[in-house]
């Protein structure tokens, strides 16, 4: 200790007032009551006086002889510095820390030697407290700020200062280190502290000596003429040296966790990590790549990747060494400068470029093979590495099916005949990916397999690859968009021309109902009729609905309450044997659709479901909102949510799931995997067709025996404040009970499910009085139809003029000879259409009022009108009821 406090002023040991001295006023005040005694007895009669002495005398000698036992047993003890120079004392007054003991109110009752050396003093009336001793800078004030708010508090606390001078008086040292520690201690009578205060100068200079070397350590590696990082098993760069860091124009203090990647400096080269090795294995690598400058451009490196594999296998952080082979760099030799540019060529070309041995196995091979094949080679430089190396084979990198023709291939090459046409391979992994691989002999005509050098052997065969996955994904998209979109217009063509005869027969037929009595025998057969038209007439809707030209009638509507209206009928429809759930999410956002079209939409995925659990399962419908993904979004809507803000439905069963060989034909209209005469093949093709035509998408994800999940994306409807409120266009009539309870089953015909809108339209009662008058202008080029329309409205009491063509309608209106009330227009006829026969009608009469028939969907003539044109609408094919209804209503107005 005297070492470290160096010289001081001589102290002859500690100073200690822990146990409180004697009271001199108790002496004083007993001398007093003594002498106050033996004047008194100086006024008393000597024989009184006599007996009073010799009680007072046997009570003092009494109290002698209590004291005298009192002290043989050890109940009074005798206090003096003798009896405190304890054991525990001498330690700490010989001990080389400082040490001070403080009573609550700051009062010191202890300091040993070593502190009164560092406070400068030898009594307590010139001994300094630690607060007065370590004063001067603001960090040391405030470490003895909160030293002090610890004792305080009764608690432990320490604090490293640095005091420059040292206290103490310390010539010899411009400064010294300070460790002060306070804790509490347990007295019986008062609470105090002790503090202590150790000299760590020399500590803290061993310290800063291998603090020192560590950083000459570090600068020498930093400009070491050479690179050097070091990779962990994720890819993150751990450490980078300045040298390398330069050449890569990266800033040394942004290296390290959080900073540049492995796929950021050496792109295409991630084969180099991760891979798993022999327990206790320590692998070096020789690689030749180009390395990315933080500009974009390109270095040519050589590196050495030495990983060690733990006992587990796994490979611990890397130690790669690396050399830059730019040209200027360390070499100008001409010949090296060509090696060094033949490699930047074969490691930066987009062509998979390998070397093969005659057996197939890789032999080297540039970063693209590497990323189209997920295997690298690896070039070893030690040779226990080399002994160690599993080298792979390009079989393994492609799927069964395709590894006899690549065997066959490569035995050719291997025999020197050249390959000139390209072999088509579809690769392992996911992504259904593929490649066309070209293969060449090497060179050495004539030499056998075992001919040779060892070396020329592993390199006989030249494989140049392309990764065309991308290309034939997109030949699948154009062909599959292609293929939809011509049986979509063949499929509308085929609906308009099916909806006029199926008019014709549900007219025909509602007017031999007419004219028939319940109890007529025929009654029923024309019953038949009707309704077999309407479930043709659903048929053709689903057509539409795949084509996207069916008549939607969209409305804001809460996803969570329609779902909930269809709960029981899904039920019925899915049997005992599968469980319904529904799990709605908060605050559901509102989606504008059709309510009829979206609750055919679930019924027809319920149904799939269904058929998917033969033996039963579980059905759960969930919704949420989805907000917008941003950049992440999926293009087109599958494989993710898409841009944009929206409502999602998901249906997910757990039942047997979609082979991947036919995921990609699941939307194609009449593609069934069911038994002949099970199902039509439109269920899918319909859902997909509404949910498109609602401005959604859909996104199918399923797995083998697992189940099927169907998440239907709904765009949110944000409601927009007009300054005007317009009537929305008339014509939202119902569709007939009859033709909807007729729908056949999604996808199916032994399911024949009622839609929910029957039970609204049968709730509602149209006026029984369909009688009206005035002149209607019948527009129609199918004769049966116009002659069913005109019998069945003169028949109401209507005047009906007839034109089979819009030219026709044309001459009518501009003759002027017939006050016409209301033209009744079918949209596509030959010469004119309706929307140009509307335009010229109304440069004759402006008011006149009209009513569009037609099997396609409103949208796609309305764009051909002008902007505000209003109309009525009728979709094809309708009973004669909703012409009444739809005509008597437009009349009325």
């Amino acid at each position: 200790m005297a070492d470290l406090l160096g010289p001081a002023a001589p102290v002859t040991g500690s100073i200690d007032r822990s146990e409180r001295p004697g009271r001199v006023g108790l002496l004083l005040v007993l001398a007093g009551l003594l002498v106050g005694a033996a004047i008194g007895l100086s006024f008393v009669a000597n024989e009184q006086a006599q007996s009073i002495i010799v009680w007072l005398l046997a009570l003092l000698a009494m109290a002698g002889v209590f004291f005298l036992f009192a002290l043989a047993i050890g109940a009074i003890q005798l206090s003096g510095q003798g009896a405190r120079d304890d054991i525990t004392k001498a330690i700490v007054d010989a001990a080389p820390d400082a040490a001070v003991v403080m009573e609550d109110g700051g009062r010191l009752i202890y300091a040993n030697e070593a502190y009164l050396t560092i406070a400068g003093g030898d009594t307590f009336s010139n001994l300094r407290s630690v607060e007065r001793i370590f004063v001067g800078s603001p960090e040391v004030s405030e470490a003895i700020y909160r030293l002090a708010q610890g004792a305080r508090d009764a608690r432990s606390h320490t604090e490293e200062v640095r005091m420059s001078p040292p206290p103490g008086g310390r010539p010899d040292r411009d400064f010294a280190w300070y460790r002060i520690s306070v804790r509490p201690l347990a007295r019986p009578r008062r609470a105090a502290t002790l503090w202590t205060v150790s000299d760590i100068t020399h500590e803290r200079e061993r310290q800063e000596n291998v603090f020192q070397e560590l950083q000459h350590a570090i600068d020498y590696l930093d400009h070491a003429p050479a690179g050097f990082l070091s990779i962990d098993p994720a890819g993150a760069i751990v450490y980078m040296n300045a040298t390398l860091a330069s050449w890569l124009g990266y800033d040394l203090a942004t290296v390290g966790p959080g900073g540049p990647h492995l796929s950021e400096i050496a792109p295409g080269s991630e084969h180099i990590i991760g891979a798993a090795g022999q327990p206790g294995e320590v692998r070096t690598d020789r690689l030749d790549l180009d390395l990315r400058r933080r500009n974009g451009l390109s270095l040519p490196a050589r590196l050495y990747h030495r990983v060690a594999f733990g006992k587990d296998g796994k490979p611990g952080p890397s130690r790669t060494f690396v050399i830059n082979r730019s040209a200027g760099a360390d070499f100008d030799e001409p010949q090296r400068a060509a090696e060094v540019r033949l490699a930047r060529f074969l490691n930066n070309s987009p062509i998979a470029i390998a070397t093969l041995d005659s057996a197939g196995q890789i032999g080297r091979a540039n970063a693209s093979f590497g990323r189209l094949f997920g295997t690298m080679p690896r070039q070893v430089v030690d040779q226990a590495s080399a002994d160690s190396a599993l080298v792979p084979a390009m079989s393994e990198a492609v799927i069964e099916r395709d590894r006899a023709g690549l065997d066959a291939a490569l035995a050719r090459a291997a025999k020197g005949i050249g390959e000139t046409q390209p072999i088509e391979v579809a690769l392992k992994g996911t992504g259904n990916r593929s490649a066309r691989v070209w293969l060449s002999p090497a060179g050495a005509e004539g030499a056998g397999p075992g001919e040779g050098q060892a070396g020329s052997d592993r390199e006989r065969i030249i494989l140049y690859a392309l990764d065309t996955t991308a290309q034939r994904q997109l030949e699948q998209q154009v062909a599959q968009a292609q293929k939809m979109d011509t049986v979509g217009q063949l499929a509308g063509g085929i609906a308009h021309d099916f909806n006029n005869v199926l008019q014709a027969i549900i007219g025909y037929s509602d007017l031999l109902l007419a004219s028939r009595k319940a109890s007529d025998p025929a009654f029923q057969d024309i019953m038949q009729i009707k309704q077999n038209a309407n479930r043709a007439a659903g048929l053709v809707r689903q057509l539409l609905a795949f084509s996207r030209r069916q008549t939607l009638r969209p409305e804001v509507m809460d996803v969570g309450e329609a779902l909930s209206e269809l709960t029981l009928l899904l039920k019925r429809l899915l049997g005992e044997r599968v469980d319904l759930e529904l799990k709605h999410g908060r605050e559901i956002w509102p989606v504008k659709a059709d309510v009829n079209q979206f609750e055919q939409v679930i019924v027809n995925l319920a149904v799939n479901a269904r058929d998917a659990m033969p033996e039963g399962g579980r059905l759960l419908l969930r919704t949420a909102n989805v907000p917008d993904p941003g950049a992440e979004a999926a293009p087109d809507g599958r494989g993710g949510p898409p841009k944009g803000d929206h409502v999602l439905i998901e249906v997910l069963d757990t039942g047997e799931g979609i082979p991947p060989e036919i995921m990609e034909k699941i939307f194609e209209p009449f593609f069934t995997t069911k038994e002949i005469g099970k199902g039509t093949g439109l269920g899918l093709s319909t859902v997909f067709g509404i949910v498109k035509q609602s401005g959604g998408t859909v996104d199918v994800q399923s797995t083998l025996g697992e189940g099927t999940a169907f998440r239907i994306y709904l765009p949110r409807h944000v409601p927009v404040v007009e300054p005007v409120a317009i009537a929305p266009p008339a014509g939202r009539i119902a569709p007939d009970p009859g033709a909807v309870a007729s729908l056949p089953a999604p996808d199916s015909q032994d399911a024949a499910p009622p839609a929910p809108v029957a039970a609204k339209a049968e709730s509602r009662k149209p006026s029984a009085d369909h009688t009206g008058q005035g002149t209607i202008l019948l527009v129609e080029d199918e004769d049966p139809v116009r002659a069913v329309n005109s019998r069945a409205l003169s028949g109401r009491g209507y005047t009906v003029l007839e034109a089979a063509s819009g030219l026709e309608a044309l001459r009518i209106v501009s003759e002027g000879r017939h006050v016409i009330d209301l033209v009744v227009s079918d949209v596509v006829m030959p010469e004119m259409d309706g929307p140009t026969l509307l335009r010229e009608i109304r440069k004759h009469q402006p008011d006149l009022k009209v009513i569009f028939v037609s099997g396609y969907a409103e949208d796609a003539f309305r764009k051909n009108l002008p902007e505000g044109e209003t109309f009525n609408f009728l979709p094809k094919p309708f009973s004669l009821k909703q012409l009444f209804e739809t005509v008597k209503q437009t009349m009325s107005v």
